[in-house]
């Protein structure tokens, strides 16, 4: 009791060690970042300081095109980690669950997973078109490796205990997937949606920024060609901001159960 007593006290402690930790780590690099604008070191504008950038986000922010933009990303970074993700667990589980099915195409994946998928951009291009279906596709073609990865680990992890007992009942194979395999990968599966969101924003702001005319890549490259950094760094500050937020929220919705920092 006593041992379980300081585990419970040491943990609040250890939580509040981290959120310092991480509070004096964005501390310091705004830190940097101030004294590198105030510093000149660098053409004018390069980096603009901090308050410049503020000024930037709230003219930002107040622009009704901006959301509009925001909303094709956000539309197509939906549909490419719906897709992806979902054709990510099949194979994932398919690999995992078969000997013959792992040795055969599971090195396939681990060989294309590091591949930039940028270089395929004109392969969508030309089956998708200009519009959005090329770059969920490049969203798809990016989210697909790291969920398809992390669902063949986790089928792997699954305990075998679990699947004899259902094997022993004779439950069909969507009960298997629905009932054991899935609760029981639900953390890698998890980590795996967390990866494929990161790349799949990056798959398809950079085909944005490839040929668009809509899109927070659009914005992004179009403040950048006409050289308005301030501009350019309240776009990639919202992002960044965004991207956090629901990266979090996705842990936090699909282990509801867990405690402490992310």
């Amino acid at each position: 009791m006593a041992a379980a007593g300081n585990v419970g006290a040491i943990a609040p402690t250890a939580q509040r060690h981290v959120l310092w930790l991480r509070a004096a780590i964005i501390v310091v690099v705004l830190a940097v970042w101030e004294a590198v604008a105030a510093s000149g070191l660098l053409f004018r504008d390069v980096v603009p300081s901090l308050a410049v950038i503020g000024k930037a986000i709230g003219r930002l922010l107040a622009t009704p095109d901006f959301y509009r933009n925001l909303s094709i990303t956000a539309a197509e970074i939906a549909g490419a980690l719906l897709i992806g993700g979902l054709a990510g667990v099949v194979v994932g589980i398919a690999i995992g669950a078969n000997r013959f099915l792992a040795r055969a195409y599971e090195s396939f994946i681990y060989y294309l997973g590091p591949t930039p998928k940028i270089i395929f951009f004109p392969i969508m291009i030309m089956w998708f078109g200009v519009g959005p279906g090329s770059k969920v596709a490049m969203g798809v073609l990016s989210c697909f490796f790291p969920i398809a990865v992390s669902a063949a680990g986790g089928m792997r992890e699954i305990d075998k205990v679990l699947i004899r007992v259902g094997r022993s009942f004779r439950v069909t194979a969507w009960q298997m997937v629905s009932k054991i395999y899935l609760p029981a990968m639900r953390a890698p599966i998890v980590n795996g949606i967390r990866l494929g969101l990161g790349v799949a924003i990056i798959g398809t702001l950079l085909a944005e920024t490839k040929l668009s005319n809509r899109g927070l890549g659009y914005l992004i490259i179009q403040a950048y060609s006409v050289f308005d950094m301030p501009r350019m760094y309240a776009l990639l500050t919202v992002l960044f901001v965004l991207s956090i937020g629901v990266n979090a929220l996705i842990g936090r919705l699909a282990t509801p159960g867990r405690r402490g920092v992310d």
